[in-house]
């Protein structure tokens, strides 16, 4: 039988407000894994997309 997966904040793999914690958890990654790729991407395209999307998941994601 197959999971339901839902999009949502992580409560126990949270550093500042466990939105990289939650899409780990979606994709199947290890969440240092997903902030590595998170910041790195954030980084290459000039870090205020990613700090503003950032921003905008943790103010829209539902909580765990």
């Amino acid at each position: 039988m197959a999971t339901e997966r839902k999009l949502a904040r992580s409560s126990k793999n949270k550093i500042i407000a466990g939105v990289c914690g939650g899409l780990a958890e979606y994709f199947g990654w290890q969440p240092d894994n997903m902030r590595i790729f998170y910041v790195l991407v954030s980084i290459f395209s000039a870090a205020f997309p990613g700090i503003l999307v950032y921003i905008l998941l943790w103010i829209f994601m539902p909580r765990h």
